[in-house]
């Protein structure tokens, strides 16, 4: 019998698993090239149909677009290109009647330069909102106050001649940093997140949480040490030590939370980076005054997938009173596709399988990106139909987030079923080959393996929640035990390309899942295999 999160005596959102949807990819319902809500909408029973518990949507506020919607100019409405509050108030209206749950972002770091907050603080130096972002004299020389240095290139100070002074932006200079050391800042932020709770969201994604405030000295970062990585931007030759991660914004996420639960099991998780992210996602997530869960990038960036790192993520959210609950994702609309990454187009169906089955066996819950369940690779977008800011500034030496932003396929046909005009990105010729229509009633398809590990993970409450015991991680194998309440899960999976035979993991028990051919005590390559006891 399946067992959803619902039913069990757990928050709905523990053991969760989640499927992002990137709007402006996902369905187009009016023929412009570029998804909407209506668009999701429409798509709901698909999404209900895979097993997840919840959608998590990225930004679809009012915006200019400068990066694509986490430039936001109004918080408390929806762009034009995405439809309407009341299509918003149609798609939360369906997707609960299908029993999901609908996470939304939430970009509380930075605002667009058009947003109206902006636009008065900007006009002068004695406004009302004067100090709602991040303001700095130049130095003696007019150079920028300090050396911080931007996501996509170049300085993080932008000057700004209405008030002869920079501003900081830590991303694109459309994105003026707020200055959340400002409680009038942090009140209208808590109100924002009260709009959208009173709209009947059940949670919040909250992006780049820990860039909300900076060193009020505005000190000098320190230079990172060199680790023989080829560093591409002028961002990665620093330490953040004092452009990100200041301690005050616990607080802001404890009042943040307060809030939330007013208004019942609402869950919040914040995007967590930097050079000590592992500690600040348990520091924003401990005890059961703050968030609910956090998720970083020890998957998202990184150009092989091994046992170590496996074991060595899991080793930083032990199961013990006071520590937080992880998610884990292995691909979003920032990073490249997994496949593309980590394995070689020959093997892209295979390490497909083998990787789904690993994200949904590791404690946490597991985000899951549309398309993921389809086997997607990183389409290949030519320079001039680049999109992406950061992309285009680090061409040709990034794997574009355009690559993993193309439109979700549907039908194997031109434009993939996605639109009916000219998609806002081309769509490659092999993920058409994968769209859903194609798989829809192949039992041996990623689409169906998705749905099958999905139900037995929710039938089966020690791979939701329980413990998790690294067994092996060494060369290419990796075993683990999950565990709760006497029962357990054993989860191998061979992560190489030739054959191992690890006998001593043999257990008395049943098969749940084989995938690639795996048996007990022999995985062929990019295989995996699930024994209960």
């Amino acid at each position: 019998m399946t067992v959803s999160p619902q039913q069990l005596d757990r928050p709905w959102w523990q053991g969760a698993t989640i499927y992002q949807i990137y709007p402006r990819s996902f369905q187009d319902s009016d023929g412009n090239g570029i998804g909407d809500l209506p668009g999701i909408t429409r798509r709901l029973d698909y999404v209900a149909s895979l097993g997840v518990d919840a959608i998590w949507i990225s930004p679809f506020f009012t915006s200019p677009m400068a990066d694509f919607g986490y430039d936001v100019a109004n918080y408390c409405d929806v762009d034009p290109i995405f439809g309407t509050l009341e299509d918003f108030d149609a798609l939360v209206a369906r997707a609960h009647q299908l029993g999901l749950k609908l996470l939304i972002d939430q970009v509380y770091a930075h605002t667009s330069d058009r947003h109206a907050w902006f636009a008065r603080s900007r006009s002068n130096r004695a406004n009302a909102k004067a100090d709602w972002y991040v303001w700095a004299d130049p130095k003696a020389d007019g150079t920028p106050p300090n050396n911080w240095q931007s996501v996509f290139g170049g300085p993080a100070w932008t000057w700004d001649a209405r008030r002869c002074q920079y501003y900081l932006h830590t991303f694109l200079k459309e994105q003026p940093q707020l200055n959340l050391h400002n409680r009038k800042v942090r009140d209208a932020l808590l109100e924002v997140a009260k709009f959208w709770l009173e709209r009947g969201v059940d949670g919040f994604r909250l992006d780049a949480l820990n860039h909300g405030m900076v060193d009020p000295k505005l000190r000098d970062n320190p230079p990172a040490p060199d680790t023989g990585k080829p560093r591409t931007r002028p961002f990665d030759f620093q330490l953040k030590k004092y452009s990100q991660s200041q301690p005050g914004m616990i607080k802001f996420a404890e009042r943040l939370r307060a809030l939330c639960d007013r208004y019942g099991a609402i869950f919040t998780m914040a995007e967590i980076g930097g050079d000590n992210a592992a500690r600040e996602m348990r520091a924003y997530t401990k005890g059961e005054h703050r968030l609910n869960s956090a998720y970083g990038f020890d998957f998202l960036y990184s150009p092989e997938l091994t046992p170590e790192a496996v074991a060595k993520a899991m080793a930083q959210w032990p199961a013990r009173k006071g520590v937080g609950w992880p998610s884990w994702a292995f691909e979003n609309h920032d990073a490249p596709r997994a496949v593309s990454r980590w394995c070689k187009p020959r093997d892209i169906s295979r390490f497909a399988r083998m990787k789904m089955a690993l994200l949904l066996t590791l404690r946490g819950d597991p985000i899951i990106y549309q398309g993921e369940e389809l086997g997607l690779e990183q389409d290949e977008i030519p320079f001039e139909f680049l999109k992406d800011p950061e992309a285009i500034a680090n061409w040709p030496l990034t794997l574009s987030r355009d690559g993993a932003r193309t439109p979700m396929p549907w039908e194997d046909a031109q434009h993939g079923g996605f639109t009916t005009g000219d998609p806002w990105l081309p769509l490659g010729k092999a993920n058409r080959a994968r769209a859903v229509e194609v798989q829809e009633g192949i039992a041996d398809s990623v689409l169906a393996l998705t749905r099958e590990l999905l139900a037995i993970r929710k039938a089966h409450p020690a791979l939701c929640t329980g413990v998790l015991r690294i067994l092996e991680a060494t060369g290419n194998l990796l075993a683990f035990d999950r565990s709760a309440n006497g029962n357990l899960v054993r989860c191998c999976f061979n992560l190489g390309t030739s054959t191992i035979s690890p006998d001593r993991l043999a257990l008395d028990g049943h098969v749940l899942v084989s995938i690639n051919g795996a048996i007990p005590g022999r995985l062929p390559a990019y295989s995996a295999l699930w024994i209960a006891r």
